[in-house]
């Protein structure tokens, strides 16, 4: 077996909220588990007692009833705490006082501190104008916002009268939003007057027009100042502070929290759309509340007072995830703008300035400040940052050499996968293991991941489908419209019938650790041996004079082959010996089959809102197919480059 990259100290894993919960278990339930393996094994073997202890452990404010699982043998269909009332606003919103909840970066630009107190306060205020507009449980409240404190306002607001909440970020083209937003008829809409970006003040009134007049359901739009204008001349508006000046304050109107079912409606969000109108999935309260818990407490082992950073957008789940960290008493760093802006140091600057302990990040940004030729070790204190998250796409091995050189040596690197589907992780870091280079430390307790061959067997050291075998508490509720739940089992369980089939192309290692190689959709497979795209790039992307890259399968005389577009990096150009430089890295580094038959230079690579490279809108457009919804692309105008290539006609 190969030495991990990094161990956590002895003391350190003595000292774990993780630790001190498998104590628990043995002393709860007779147990003698003592390492993480043994905590896994137990937490999915007897899901009743696990989920319990998270509600116990994590002291969930709610009435928790007496049945933990029912129908636990049906997935879908399996039911955790049916019995139990709870508002996931309320978990949120514990404790008073000064302690800062929230704190705010706009491209360097630092907000003044906003108090648990102050968050409370207008939560409430917010909440009693909502009410007074007649928002009760199940209505859908929208948020076209960017990432700052009064997008959670919104949020918790929403949640607290038991509304259900969806936001976009307002990057989102009008088609987009209302391709969200007009299939769930929200009541009412907040929204920013424009946004900041890479130095750039956008201002948003056109698109919100156009907005508010495609969905006819709304009856109040809030306008939040983020760039000093204000509503304007926006139909059924209102300012932010005259909306929340005009609601009394306690004790004249406390903060009150509707009590309501486990799987209560919380959010509604959206699968990327790329393949057609987006899936409104929608996810309980209680489901989310108790997952994240699990993740920051256990997991990341988040204490109250931590600071917890994720670059992220209102338009990817993990704002999603990074919000619940108030209910762990952390601090959330938010930040919104470009994570280059106005400098590549921006983000690390941050971390100094606010003592962030937990950094949550994109494996592309690691590999665009490797490529930058950043060290941050070298100019900065990081003091205070303890772990590394990194997600979106899989965070290749030489990610993880250049972050324990070139960023900080004692760090806790996780690299975490899961998805908008679950609004949480399948597998993820462990406080009390080593992380191993390209890999992803574990399981998370109560998921029972399985990687499965074609013919649905489990398998360890060979690449397969990622599966989860048995139910677990952040399953969708369902999609939205979708009564008889048809396109939700179509979705996870066709492949696999009763087995949660997430679409992943993943490895179980030496280690027990996991490496994901793409998504199972894009997998290629040149004369069927599949392939997964991660494995290309992982190699090209080493080289100095390449960008980024993206693969697709062709079908060409009969077969598939593998086409590889690159960018190449500004003065430099793809030319025979740089072909072959590309070649002979791919069959040194990953094996002849993945050598690709044709490498093409482009200049752009299209992705989503989130930021993810999206082979599948490429391979239509290779193929002479429609890509049908161009609207959840951040840059549509760069499918064009890859239509009619003269050099794949041959």
């Amino acid at each position: 077996m190969s030495a991990p990259l990094w161990s956590p100290a002895p003391d350190r894993i003595a000292a774990s909220a993780m630790s001190a919960f498998m104590k628990r278990v043995n002393e709860n339930h007779g147990a003698a588990l003592d390492d993480y393996d043994a905590l896994h094994r137990w937490s999915v073997a007897h899901p009743d007692l696990f989920w319990n202890e998270i509600w116990e452990d994590s002291a969930v404010i709610g009435d928790k009833g007496g049945i933990v699982l029912s129908d636990g043998d049906k997935m879908p269909g399996a039911r955790f705490f049916p019995e139990a009332r709870l508002n996931f606003a309320e978990n949120l919103l514990r404790g008073e006082g000064e302690a800062p909840a929230l704190l705010f970066n706009n491209e360097g630009r630092m907000a003044a501190p906003v108090s648990r107190a102050q968050l409370r306060a207008d939560v409430a205020r917010l909440a009693a104008a909502l009410k007074s507009w007649g928002v009760a449980p199940g209505d859908r409240v929208a948020a076209f916002m960017p990432n700052c404190p009064e997008a959670i306002v919104a949020m918790l607001a929403a949640a607290s009268l038991g509304a259900v909440f969806s936001s976009c970020s307002p990057d989102f083209g009008v088609r987009g939003v209302l391709d969200r937003f007009g299939q769930i008829a929200p009541k009412v809409l907040i929204a920013c007057d424009g946004y900041r970006y890479a130095g750039k003040v956008l201002p948003a009134h056109d698109k919100l027009a156009e907005i508010i007049a495609g969905l006819p359901s709304l009856e109040h739009v809030v306008v939040v100042s983020f760039i000093g204008e204000g509503k304007k001349q926006l139909a059924k508006s209102q300012d932010w502070p005259d909306v929340l000046a005009a609601a009394p304050a306690a004790p004249a109107a406390p903060l009150a929290f509707a009590r309501l079912p486990f799987s209560h409606p919380l959010y509604i969000m959206y699968s990327s759309g790329t393949t057609g109108v987006p899936k409104c999935i929608v996810h309980s309260a209680g489901g989310t509340l108790l997952q994240h818990l699990k993740e920051h407490r256990l997991h990341c082992d988040l204490r109250a007072g931590e600071r917890l950073f994720y670059f992220t957008t209102c338009g990817w789940m993990m704002w999603n995830w990074l919000v619940s960290g108030l209910a762990a008493g952390a601090t959330l760093a938010l930040y919104d703008g470009s994570p280059f802006a106005p400098g590549p140091q921006v983000l690390f600057d941050y971390i100094d300035e606010a003592k962030i302990n937990v950094f949550g990040t994109s494996a592309k940004f690691i590999d665009a400040i490797k490529k930058e030729g950043l060290a941050p070790r070298e100019t900065h204190d990081l003091s205070s940052m303890r772990m590394i998250l990194s997600t979106g796409s899989p965070l290749v091995a030489e990610s993880f050499d250049y972050a324990y050189t070139q960023v900080k040596k004692d760090v806790a690197l996780c690299s975490i996968s899961g998805g908008t589907d679950i609004v949480s992780c399948f597998v993820l870091g462990s406080p009390m293991l080593p992380v191993h280079r390209g890999e992803i430390q574990a399981k998370g307790l109560g998921m029972a991941v399985e990687v499965w061959n074609e013919e649905g067997k489990p398998v360890a050291g060979e690449k397969g489908e990622l599966v989860c075998v048995a139910p677990f508490p952040s399953m969708p509720v369902g999609f939205w419209n979708d009564d008889d739940s048809a396109k939700y089992r179509a979705a996870y369980f066709e492949r696999f019938p009763g087995v949660w089939c997430h679409g992943d192309f993943a490895e179980i290692t030496e280690h027990g650790g996991i490496v994901i190689h793409g998504r199972s959709d894009a997998t290629l497979n040149p004369g069927g041996v599949r392939i997964g795209t991660a494995e290309i790039y992982a190699q090209v992307e080493q080289l100095p004079e390449v960008q980024e890259a993206l693969a697709i399968g062709q079908d060409f005389a009969g077969d598939v082959r593998v086409v590889l577009f690159v960018v190449m990096k500004p003065g430099h150009a793809l030319d025979e010996p740089m072909c072959g430089r590309i070649r002979a890295k791919i069959r040194e580094g990953a094996s002849p089959r993945h050598v690709p038959a044709k490498i093409v230079a482009v200049a752009d690579i299209p992705r989503t809102k989130s930021g993810k490279i999206t082979e599948l809108a490429v391979r239509d457009i290779v193929h002479g197919r429609a890509v049908k919804n161009r609207e959840a692309l951040a840059n549509p105008e760069a499918l064009e480059l890859y239509k009619n290539i003269e050099d794949l006609k041959s």
